[in-house]
């Protein structure tokens, strides 16, 4: 599949797959239902739409993960980090704020910063320098 860039953004098309791992130097942005089978690093923000996957590692600048997406490696950020509704992530490992959303299936989250869990979130732990939960 080809990838479309546009200044230091990079556009994946939706329902799009890629077999094997990916380099992105830049910004990514993975529309609806985008699948990487392996590993996937983005030099910049990561932008993986709804229902999309990973089913490697995850490395970025900062991320934004999409509802009911699915990431079953490790996802790690340089900076924040924004889960939306229902997403399943192995891990998180990330250089400042993690959100969590309502749903959100995490193993576990590490970070300097702080983590902010709304609603119903399931994780083995959450470790940060501050943890806050706000009912959803």
């Amino acid at each position: 599949m080809k990838i479309l860039a546009h200044g230091e953004t990079c556009y994946a098309p939706r329902g799009a797959y890629f077999d094997g791992s990916v380099r992105i130097e830049g910004n990514l942005v993975a529309p609806f239902g985008t699948h990487f089978w392996r590993h996937l690093s983005v030099s910049g923000d990561l932008e993986l739409g709804p229902t999309s996957s990973v089913a490697g590692n995850v490395s970025c600048r900062n991320a934004l993960i999409g509802g009911r997406a699915i990431v079953k490696g490790d996802l790690t950020a340089e900076g924040a980090v924004f889960t939306c509704d229902r997403a399943v992530i192995r891990a998180i490992r990330a250089g400042s704020d993690v959100v969590l959303r309502p749903g959100v299936i995490v193993g576990e989250v590490v970070t300097p910063g702080t983590i902010t869990g709304i609603g119903k979130v399931l994780s083995d732990r959450l470790e940060g320098w501050k943890v806050v939960v706000v009912p959803g």
